[in-house]
């Protein structure tokens, strides 16, 4: 089932073994990674990239919402703009958002730790502006320069991630980071209430800026200091350490690029971009991120006000806008972590869809508190998560560099328009239930749930399209029961003539990694002696490769152990039942 999940590519095409290139011309291939290494490697990498990028953003979302709260503060009295006036300074900030999401390729051009702490460094320098702002010029001004920074962190974190973590870790480390969003929301009523609340010789609205502009300030020069450009020059790390992080870049891609040479500053491979921009699920994933913008625009800056029409009062309301932020935080973590654990991330973007979805109906559909309580937690538990997930999913499904920077920058330019759709849909006059637009959020959740499955059925599809090629390419090439004619060894397949054709097949699936914990495809098992009769027959690497190849075969022969729940013990066993077998 895993495969499902992505697009296959040839074999040849992503293993150096099977390319031509002999073993020994690969030594970081021959790294034997040790367990507790290479989780004491993560755990410096979870430390210096993670948690930095995660307090970034949380700090981040502070500097864009905290608009809402300068308003509730008086600022609009203040400066003597109007509430059309206002609406544009919420609209304002995704303008320049959409328009310089392509800056997500600047991390490929300029080493991260100097592109990184310069947007952060201008997001506080703009937040801090608008304290100064006489007129609502002045606030429409900064808001387009803290919006510009932004766009060139945020949407490029991910990727940046992609070069230090596998398929199946990168889930959770983006779903970690994108939790910064509704934790961030959790606290954020609450900390400018305490800024605001007291009496200062300046207006507490622009101490409000002013305060939450002081944490980006100080993370800017951390960043600049902490965050690594990549692992073999991170000077945090052992040289055992670079060695395993050489090692899982070619067992994750099949070259070092990006991962090992310091992101390959400065080259782009503009074909590579063309390729991408052809390719249907990368505009299918971005409508996907559309529809669920539009509901995780809306929500955070409603909800106040969709509570205070409950019956709460503005106070009570923005306390309880906490709890169902809190669960979306959780739920987040952990269903990116699912996802990576199990390679289901199509099934989980569809489910988490479909639970915002019906906790929009709720809204929608009945005037009870208490029902519409709880339709917030299901709402505000499906949009967080889903769009996380689908950030994962997508670099997932893009094989290089430049085309993983190419895919995050339409995602992101188609799906973030969805947030200028996201901040019309709850006019003033619809309160207090603004039901057109929980209809609204609902019909584009519905939308995301049914394009996802469908986009994992093409998938499907286009996999067992490919099987089928790469099968009957081997057979033709090795003859009748995969023997030479004067028999002896099987021949070498050339398994990728029909495939490597095929646009698609060029892309990435998670179950084609080097190890052997999700499912095979049948090319794959078909290209791996490919690997092994280049390895001299009594080397160690040719013993390793040979149960490598014995282990595939029982996990094949074994197709409902990947979907039991229990990969990790399936495959233990097919490595026992695989050493028992070699001489």
């Amino acid at each position: 089932m895993a495969r499902d999940d992505t697009l296959a590519e040839p074999l040849s095409s992503r293993d150096p073994m099977c390319s031509g290139t002999p073993i020994s011309n690969s030594p970081e291939r021959r790294v034997e990674i040790d367990a507790a290494s290479e989780k004491r490697l993560i755990r410096k990498l979870d430390r210096r990239l993670v948690l930095v990028a995660f307090l970034c953003y949380l700090a981040a979302f502070l500097d864009r919402s905290n608009i809402g709260n300068a308003e509730t503060a008086g600022m609009s009295r203040d400066l003597g703009f109007s509430n059309d006036q206002y609406q544009w300074l919420l609209t304002i900030f995704y303008i320049p958002y959409i328009i310089f999401q392509w800056l997500a390729l600047m991390w490929k051009i300029l080493p991260p730790h100097i592109w990184a702490s310069a947007c952060v460094f201008t997001w506080a320098v703009a937040s801090i502006l608008q304290a100064t702002a006489f007129d609502w010029k002045g606030l429409m001004a900064c808001r387009w320069f803290l919006a510009t920074a932004e766009a060139g962190f945020g949407p490029g974190i991910p990727y940046l991630f992609s070069f230090f973590y596998n398929r199946k870790e990168l889930g959770v480390r983006c779903g970690f980071f994108l939790s910064a969003a509704p934790l961030a929301t959790t606290f954020a009523g609450a900390l400018a209430y305490g800024i605001t609340s007291g009496h200062y010789a300046i207006s507490s609205w622009r101490l409000l800026f002013i305060i939450e502009a002081i944490p980006p300030l100080i993370l800017a020069v951390v960043v600049f200091f902490v965050l690594p450009d990549s692992a073999a020059i991170a000077s945090f790390l052992t040289e055992e350490e670079k060695a395993i992080a050489r090692t899982r870049a070619l067992r994750s891609t099949g070259h070092e690029s990006g991962t090992v040479h310091g992101l390959s500053v400065g080259k782009i491979d503009f074909g590579e971009i063309l390729e991408t921009l052809k390719t249907p699920q990368a505009w299918i994933q971005a409508m996907l991120y559309f529809s669920c913008n539009v509901a995780f625009a809306s929500l955070p800056v409603f909800l106040p006000a969709i509570l205070t029409g409950m019956g709460f009062t503005s106070i009570n309301a923005q306390g309880l806008t906490a709890p169902p932020y809190f669960l979306a935080f959780g739920v987040c973590i952990l269903s990116t972590w699912a996802g990576g654990r199990t390679q289901q991330r199509g099934i989980m973007i569809g489910c988490l869809s479909l639970l915002g979805c019906a906790g929009y109906v709720m809204l929608a559909a009945t005037k009870t508190v208490s029902v519409r309580y709880a339709g917030v937690f299901l709402a505000a538990a499906g949009v967080f998560p889903a769009i996380a997930n689908i950030l994962s999913w997508v670099l997932n499904n893009q094989r290089s560099d430049t085309k993983r920077g190419t895919g995050i920058a339409i995602l992101n330019i188609i799906g973030q328009c969805g947030t200028l759709l996201g901040t019309r849909i709850f006019p003033k006059e619809d309160g207090p239930y603004y039901t057109k637009g929980m209809i609204i959020s609902a019909a584009f959740m519905f939308f995301c749930a049914i394009s996802t499955f469908s986009l994992r059925a093409y998938f499907k599809y286009r996999n067992d399209q490919w099987d089928l090629e790469a099968r009957r390419s081997w057979e033709s090439s090795s003859g009748v029961g995969g023997e030479k004619a004067g028999g002896g060894e099987p021949a070498i397949a050339e398994t990728t003539s029909q495939a490597s054709k095929n646009p698609v097949a060029a892309e990435t699936s998670e179950s084609a990694e080097w190890d052997t914990s999700s499912a095979w495809s049948e090319s794959t098992l078909s290209a791996l002696p490919c690997a092994t009769s280049q390895l001299s027959a009594g080397s160690e690497e040719a013993r390793q490769s040979r149960k490598q190849h014995k282990v595939a075969q029982i996990m094949r022969r074994s197709p409902k152990a990947n979907i039991r729940g229990s990969p990790r013990r399936d495959e233990k066993r097919a490595h026992r039942l695989a050493e028992s077998e070699l001489p």
